[in-house]
């Protein structure tokens, strides 16, 4: 194979201020050009797997709801819209027969929940979720469908809350997916005016790139204040924790809000309970009107997760998308969660009385008492531009795949489903890190759904300070990212785009096979000892052999089960 010419520093330098979603693709065209047969890409999140049986339901939900409109009206093509009446009945008559079949037993304990659990009337419940997969209706209430919000309500408390009860009740709107929630929560902060251009914020970093870049635009130009996760544990590797003085920065009252992802992305650690803790009472004693966004998407894969949520719900934005945990990227699912009792309402109430006045004549065409209209209200009316507040809503056949995901993890007593996966994540977990050498610590708070391995924090741990200066000072961050995918046609991430270390790697453990892991795992392993024989080569000195069982300082071979024969990590 022709050797392909190394990216100058100079382009690099250049590349470097691309997010790294925009990176990856130079990064996946130098890979294809490498060996596409071999390409690996761990750079992005979508999760190679799916939840079966809420799609069995939704599917065989949808063929019991042509029958009902073809009941109603039959002609060649055309059908008409399900009635109410009865329709719990026929839908026993219509599963009944299929007993045993993919779906069938999920729909039956969907019904049965909903009546026994929540006191639906059977009727009611059963043409809601059938006028729904038919799609035959706009959404009504625009917000959110009645039965599917109760359910997915009940869902979010047991991934979000655990053990810890919250008094009141969360009100939820629908939208498309966790992306659509970032955009309509931006939106809706901004024309209220809870969030006006040169404000400050803070922001929990690392974090997911669009925390960072929609900050910036000009209509925000947000002052962020950073939140860095920088504590290391006692062997050198991070914890991805926040030390009690950054979130003690919270308590400077002209800080309006703060955005955090929690389980963190791309660390994918959960926040210590002790933190939360600590949060909350800085909020409390010192910045009671604090806004809070919290984005949990990956709350599932951790053992025993609390939200903010739960532990400051009436000061909290929640987000969640199913899409990580249901593999379901495709279907753009989420909600934004906001408390019945909540500090943005009681912000709204104590704006200027001419600010008011224009938000009163910016809402006048949608109710009779515009000053009254909650935050949650005008995030629905706002994701249409006010103007067309009544087309509104999440199509409803995306609410029933919604409260099928729902209804599929209620109802899932062993948790088996919720187990399996963490059991994958751990297994490609522990292939990566064999493939690299290194031991990575236990971390009871570790998601485990993507990783961050801080390459800086490796050499300085394993050859020293000088080994790790001479690659700051002869490299740039990027490099790494590009020698993988030139050389191993490996894609991945590079951190500094999430204000992660510069010199760190994300990698996604949700969307290749589990064998691919140990090979991305030797691969970066490989790069590494590129950057060693070249700092010997430029009359570094280092204690250790690097190259002992590591296959020598080609990219040829490795040996993913040995240790570097000088009592430091491979990489």
């Amino acid at each position: 194979m022709t050797e392909l010419p190394h990216v100058s520093r100079e382009a690099e330098v250049l590349y470097e201020r691309l997010s790294p979603f925009e990176l990856k693709t130079k990064l996946s065209e130098l890979a294809d050009l490498h060996d596409s047969k071999l390409m690996l890409k761990a750079g992005r999140g979508n999760p190679n797997w799916i939840a079966t049986t809420p799609r069995d339901a939704f599917f065989l939900l949808g063929q019991f709801g042509l029958t009902e409109s073809r009941r109603v009206w039959d002609e060649p093509g055309l059908g008409g819209m399900p009635e109410a009446a009865g329709i719990a009945d026929r839908f026993e008559a219509f599963l009944g027969p299929r007993a045993g079949e993919p779906g069938v037993d999920l729909l039956q304990e969907g019904v049965a929940y909903g009546v026994v659990e929540k006191g639906f009337d059977r009727d009611t419940w059963v043409h809601e979720l059938t006028d729904a997969i038919i799609g035959d209706n706009y959404p009504v209430p625009d917000r959110m469908l009645r039965g599917v919000e109760h359910v997915v309500r009940d869902f979010l408390v047991a991934e979000l809350c655990g053990d810890t009860p919250v008094a009141g009740t969360f009100d939820l709107f629908a939208v498309e997916g966790g992306t659509a929630a970032m955009c309509y929560i931006f939106e809706t902060l901004a024309a209220n005016k809870l969030l006006n251009p040169g404000d400050r914020i803070a922001i929990g970093l690392p974090v997911f790139t669009p925390y960072i870049e929609i900050p910036q635009l000009p209509h925000h130009r947000f002052d962020v204040v950073p939140l860095q996760a920088s504590e290391f544990d006692d062997l050198g590797f991070h914890s991805w924790q926040y030390p009690d003085d950054e979130i003690d920065k919270l308590a400077d009252p002209t800080i309006k809000a703060v955005f955090l992802v929690n389980p963190s992305n791309p660390p994918s650690v959960m926040m210590r309970p002790a933190t939360m803790h600590r949060l909350a009472e800085v909020v409390r004693t010192a910045n009671p009107d604090l806004i809070i966004i919290t984005d949990d998407v990956y709350c599932s894969f951790v053992p025993n997760f609390t939200s903010l949520m739960a532990v400051l719900p009436n000061n909290v934005i929640g987000v969640y998308s199913f899409s990580k945990y249901f593999g379901s990227t495709g279907w753009r699912l989420g909600v934004v969660a906001i408390h019945e009792d909540n500090v943005l309402d009681r912000l709204l109430e104590k704006l200027p009385q001419e600010m008011q006045a224009i938000l009163e004549h910016r809402y006048k065409t949608i109710t009779l008492e515009p000053g009254s209209l909650r935050f949650i209200d005008r995030l629905v009316a706002d994701s249409r531009h006010v103007a067309l507040n009544h087309t509104a809503g999440l199509s409803l056949p995306q609410q029933v795949q919604m409260v099928l995901f729902a209804l599929a993890e209620l109802t899932d007593s062993e948790d088996r489903y919720k187990l399996r996966l963490r059991e994958i994540l751990g297994e490609r977990l522990r292939l990566l890190m064999a493939g690299t050498g290194v031991d990575l610590p236990a971390d009871d708070l570790r998601a485990g759904y993507y990783v961050e391995l801080d390459l800086q924090a490796w050499a300085k741990r394993t050859y020293g300070p000088g080994f790790a200066s001479f690659v700051v000072g002869n490299y740039e961050p990027v490099d790494f990212v590009f020698r993988l995918a030139e050389q191993e046609s490996v894609v991945l991430l590079n951190g500094g785009g999430f204000d992660a270390p510069e010199w760190s790697i994300r990698i996604s453990l949700a969307n290749l096979a589990d064998d691919a892991y140990e090979r991305i795992g030797a691969a970066i392993a490989r790069i590494g000892f590129e950057y060693v024989a070249e700092f010997v080569a430029a009359g570094g000195v280092i204690d250790m052999d690097p190259f002992a069982d590591s296959g020598g300082s080609d990219s040829g071979g490795s040996d993913t089960d040995g240790d570097d024969g000088g009592g430091g990590e491979r990489i």
